[in-house]
């Protein structure tokens, strides 16, 4: 299984090549970065981290089509993919943080996917683009100095549409905040589309997004991970029924207002729901073990790896360097055969 990191995304170039460098020397896969509006624009962010290593992948999560037309996105992900000499990914969704704060009108959406992840893949092959799409359009396209090997294009999808169409047209799928109960659903759908369109299904990358939170104190882990839980997409329907019962789901329902209150103040206190329920949702719904008990994360992840997932993308946040040598220390060597 592979194990990658998502940064802050506003962090600086410098900084991203720092933690990147550290990151590969750790023995990780990937550096990604959401794609957020206020945020530094996530394909030039990576120029330094491109130049600076030999091995590692980079590429921003997720970027959306109806915030950036899918012949512009080309030309930016592959100018960093020569930079980074065939060692570009990214994940294209219907939403993102940049579409959100854009308020960006999305209509068919996975109609909307599959055409951008089809000009993207048509602009990497090094051949001159005519697409004529029910949304998209491109007329002659040809950047002819990209030679690097292609990037590795990802489809972020959740659900059952977006995920059969992503398994037929993308070199990966990213799902997001994912349990393993839920995954294995999302694994069946994957499976069967990947066989009606005769792909291998052996060779088929699936990431996770993950929010990790392993501190020496549990309680600044259970803190943290709080704190973030309104951007969890296990907080709501029909991801919250694989973590929660009936009743305690009701609670959570009626009081979304709250996870997103503690999140814009910083605050681990989750107002009108009762702490049993938030350690449930910490527990079950993201890694927030101890670090004497990380065992407890490595026994997770062979679970989504023996339910088929192939890589795990996890979204770290404070002190990010200990993260990354905890990562290459416990995590990357108990999953490298796993």
């Amino acid at each position: 299984m592979r194990i990658d990191v998502i940064l802050e995304a506003n962090n600086p170039p410098e900084q991203v090549l720092r933690l990147g460098r550290l990151a590969e020397e750790c023995g990780l896969g990937g550096v990604w970065v959401s794609n957020m509006g206020d945020a530094r624009d996530p394909f030039t962010n990576f120029a330094k981290l491109a130049e600076g290593t030999e091995r590692i992948s980079m590429g921003p999560i997720a970027v959306s089509p109806y915030e950036l037309h899918p012949m512009k996105m080309t030309t930016s992900l592959l100018t960093l993919n020569e930079l980074a000499h065939g060692r570009a990914q990214i994940v294209v969704g219907a939403g993102g943080g940049t579409a959100n704060a854009m308020n960006a009108p999305r209509e068919r959406v996975v109609r909307a996917v599959r055409e951008c992840i089809e000009i993207l893949k048509a602009g990497a092959s090094g051949k001159p683009v005519q697409y004529q799409g029910e949304i998209f359009q491109v007329k002659w396209h040809h950047p002819a100095w990209a030679t690097s090997p292609p990037p590795r294009i990802y489809a972020g999808a959740n659900g059952p549409q977006m995920l059969r169409s992503a398994a037929r047209v993308a070199d990966g799928i990213m799902v997001s905040d994912f349990v393993v109960e839920h995954f294995r659903k999302a694994r069946a759908i994957i499976d069967a589309a990947l066989d009606e369109a005769g792909r291998d299904k052996a060779s088929f990358p699936i990431s996770n997004f993950w929010a990790w939170h392993v501190k020496e104190d549990p309680a600044e882990a259970r803190a943290e991970a709080s704190i973030w839980l309104a951007v969890r997409a296990t907080l709501f329907p029909p991801y919250l029924e694989d973590v929660l019962d009936e009743d305690e789901a009701k609670v959570v329902n009626e009081n979304i207002s709250a996870f997103v209150k503690a999140f814009h103040t910083k605050s681990p206190v989750i107002e009108g729901v009762p702490d049993e329920i938030v350690d449930k949702l910490v527990a079950r719904a993201t890694s927030a073990s101890s670090l004497d008990n990380i065992d407890t994360e490595i026994e997770r992840f062979r679970q989504f790896k023996a339910a088929g997932l192939t890589e795990m993308a996890l979204r770290i946040y404070e002190n990010p360097e200990q993260t990354i040598r905890v990562l290459g220390e416990h995590i990357v060597p108990a999953l490298a055969d796993a």
